[in-house]
């Protein structure tokens, strides 16, 4: 055994205090106790191995990725237990506690200069642009998030696992879109067990694409690209949500304040979006949402920064 067979597996738990007593009952996955603190060490660890799998990945390979930190950092990972060169791809626009812990599990990082600090449809096409450029290096293997069709297979464990949990008995689930792998895979495995669970993907408000709206900044990092992903597959979602930055931080600071659970913005934006659908299906519904990575990546941000 080695360090990735600590990946997946997480709990589920139920919120108590945040929220309201018409609402259905709200559960959170807590993707932070994966080794890197986040839940893209899943899709770290699948596109690898399949890399690996069909040679597009050969050892002394590079591995080369573009990203705002959490998948870094599980690329990182993996390569660091697999021995595998890492170039990273990444910006100011993203927390310093994901570069340090990109760069100190052994990523090399190149910094794409952001308007500040804030993400943008230009910041993230900049990166994936530099990002190209470097993968044409012999050697090297380009995961491509945005575009690896085996990023959604990695979270096909994590909707079994929240079937198992829950014993089927959900009636939702939510998850904010980023590269929509994650909510993909598990909506996919969702569906297949259970047809009438209800698919509720969340995106910034400011930046409310999927919902047909337009491109703008906003500060809910990994998530709200700017534009629509190609791994998106709008015939597994049922709804979409629009949340606020600003009501993200508010409710990552009351999850670490009312219920010990401390997480990042994302998570935030989906427990804001679980409770909007939770008061909608009533007290006798289930609603389960993921907190997708640990609080611990944002301390030095304006979400848990004292001043």
């Amino acid at each position: 055994m080695n360090i990735l067979s600590a990946i997946g597996n997480t709990s589920l738990v139920r919120l108590r205090k945040v929220v309201p007593l018409a609402s259905a009952e709200v559960l959170v996955k807590l993707e932070w106790e994966n080794p890197t603190g986040s839940m893209k060490d899943r899709l770290a660890e699948a596109v690898i191995a399949r890399a690996e799998a069909d040679g597009r990945l050969k050892p002394g390979g590079t591995v080369v990725e573009y990203t705002g930190g959490s998948t870094g950092a599980s690329l990182a990972l993996v390569c660091a237990a697999k021995g595998y060169r890492l170039r990273i791809v990444t910006s100011n626009a993203f927390s310093r506690e994901k570069l340090d812990h990109m760069a100190a599990l052994g990523a090399e990082l190149t910094l794409v200069p952001s308007e500040g600090g804030l993400t943008t449809k230009k910041l993230i096409l900049d990166m994936i642009d530099t990002a190209r450029s470097l993968s044409r290096e012999p050697g090297s293997f380009w995961t491509d998030q945005l575009q690896n069709l085996d990023s959604i297979a990695g979270y096909h464990a994590l909707g079994e696992e929240i079937w198992r949990q829950t014993e089927g008995t959900l009636d939702a689930f939510v998850h904010c879109v980023g590269t929509a792998a994650s909510s993909r895979g598990v909506a996919t495995v969702l569906k297949r067990r259970k047809p009438g669970v209800r698919i509720a993907v969340v995106e910034p408000a400011e930046s409310a694409v999927l919902g047909g709206g337009a491109p703008g900044p906003h500060k809910i990092e990994g998530v709200g690209i700017g534009f629509l992903p190609p791994l998106f597959e709008p015939a597994l979602v049922d709804e979409i949500v629009p949340v606020r930055t600003s009501d993200a931080k508010d409710m990552a600071r009351r999850l670490a304040r009312e219920e010990g659970l401390f997480a990042g913005t994302s998570s935030g934006a989906n427990v804001v979006a679980a409770i909007r659908l939770g008061e909608r299906l009533g007290p006798r519904a289930r609603v389960v949402t993921l907190l997708p990575d640990s609080g611990l990546k944002y301390l030095s941000t304006d979400v848990y920064r004292l001043s």
